[in-house]
Parts: structure tokens; sequence; C-alpha cells
């Protein structure tokens, strides 16, 4: 099942694997220059967690994550700029972002602060060594198939993370982005946040996608940080369900406040030639 899994996952997430015939040999280098490393980071850092996870607590597994995040972008050479980290409350809370490339989630496992937990398609659960990690860890197994049962039981599990006073992290989109604009959103991070009166914090990501889109096999030739290899994360102010709605429409109003808020953020985070101090590579 693992292997099956792992190869199916690559097969239709990584774009060498749909278009390996129409690479040439400097595309393949620069493939293999990128991701291998990658793979090495991702084995070394998942048996961190799998060795000190038991016996932490679950602690040595949140460390392992943030340092496999940050020394993959450092890896990839991106450069992050993030704004508004002040904006984030204690406690529980839904982080709610866009989802642009595959690479988004080392850009917000390296910024984001808190035990977050991640809701991730159920396929890359059984990789091996990073689905090993993201079960241990607790992170939110989803199954994007179509229908009533899956939505609730993403719900269900969305609700656990949140009474267990942990921030969860989700792309309401439900996939990456085919053309760089945000797809309507779906309902279930929203109806978690509602029943147990979490606020969502919306969390807008410009730049990933120019620097991997979805068909795109590595993250290009570009080695310049202070040019086009900057990533701009944007945190906004909480958003609160509104007690005064029938439950129905809370889940809805908090839904499309919270898309309408990652659309100005994202708008608001203008790239520009010079990185600010902030903006270094981790």
């Amino acid at each position: 099942m693992g292997l099956k899994s792992t190869i199916e996952w690559v097969r239709t997430e990584w774009g060498i694997f749909r278009k390996g015939g129409e690479m040439d040999l400097g595309e393949r280098a620069r493939w293999v220059r990128q991701w291998v490393p990658f793979g090495a980071r991702t084995i070394g850092w998942a048996i961190v967690s799998l060795t000190g996870g038991p016996f932490s607590k679950g602690r040595a597994s949140t460390w392992a994550a943030t340092r496999w995040s940050r020394s993959s972008a450092r890896g990839l050479n991106i450069a992050i700029e993030a704004d508004g980290l002040e904006n984030v409350p204690e406690g529980r809370l839904v982080y709610a972002s866009n989802h642009e490339s595959l690479v988004d989630i080392l850009i917000l496992g390296a910024v984001l602060p808190g035990d977050f937990k991640w809701a991730a398609k159920r396929s890359v659960m059984n990789i091996p060594f990073l689905g090993w990690h993201l079960r241990l860890a607790g992170h939110v197994p989803v199954d994007r198939s179509q229908g009533r049962d899956a939505a609730m039981a993403a719900i269900e599990a969305f609700t656990k993370v949140l009474d267990d006073n942990k921030p969860l992290l989700v792309f309401p989109e439900g996939t990456r982005t085919r053309d760089g604009k945000l797809r309507p959103f779906k309902n279930g991070a929203f109806q978690a946040a509602v029943d147990t009166d979490s606020p969502v914090v919306p969390v807008a990501i410009k730049g990933t996608f120019s620097l991997m889109s979805r068909d795109a096999v590595d993250t290009g030739s570009s080695r310049d940080p202070h040019m086009d290899r900057l990533v701009t994360v944007r945190v906004g102010e909480p958003l609160y369900p509104l007690a005064e709605l029938s439950k129905e429409d809370r889940v809805a109003d908090l839904r499309d406040r919270t898309r309408e808020a990652i659309i100005a953020l994202k708008e608001s985070a203008t790239r520009t030639g010079a990185v600010a101090e902030s903006a270094q590579p981790l």
C-alpha cells in the first residue's frame, strides 16, 4: 500500500513523471540537483521525528517539522518574507491559506507559529518517512473523494484538532490552483471553526505559483533570492464566527469573509526587487 501510494502520488503531483520525456538533459540535471537533496533531508528529519516524537510527547516531531521546512526552503534557495505574525492569537485556531504550489507547506511550516496540524491528502500519509512523520505528529488525513461521508469525516477530524486546543492548517480550495487564481472554498474547516467557536486566521501566499506551478517539474534555474525566488506570506487579523447568525449562515459568512481577506492580503503583498532583512533565506 505504501509503495503503491507513493508511486501514484509522485506520478500525479510531480511534473517530471508526467513530462519526463519532454525534459532535456539540463532540466533533468536540475531536477536531480534540487529534489535528491530534498529527499535526503526529508528522510533525515523524519527519522528525528519518528525516534524522538514518542519520547517527547510530540515536541521532537514539531521541532523536526520546522527544521525540515526551513532547511528545505534554504536548500531550494527560496527567500521568505513574513508579515502579520503578531495577528495570530493564542490557543486553537484555523489557519486558512490559498494554495499555489507543492512547496506551500514548506513555506508555511517555516514561518507559522504553533504546533499546527496540517490537513493533508490521505495519499500523502502513505509516503514512506514523510507520511510516517505526518501520522505520528497528528496531522489530519483528508479523503478528497466526493460524498457526504468523506466531508463529515473531515469535519470530525478538524473538530478533534481544535478540541485539543491545537491550531489547524487548511487549504480551503481543496487543491492547488491551476492558473494562479483563487478557487472557491470548501465549507469543512469553517464548519469545524463554527462548531468549536474558533477564529480563522487568513493567510496569503504570493510567489510560489511563479516559482513552481502545478505542472512545473522544479523551482526553476534562477538562484538569486533577491529577485524571483522571494515568497511573501501575509497573515491577517483573526475572523470570528458571528453569533447572531444561524449556524448555516455563520459557516457561509465565515467562509466568504476569509476568502475576501485572503484576496485582499494577496493583492497587498507586492513583490519588489529588493529583499527586506526579514526575507533573507531562513
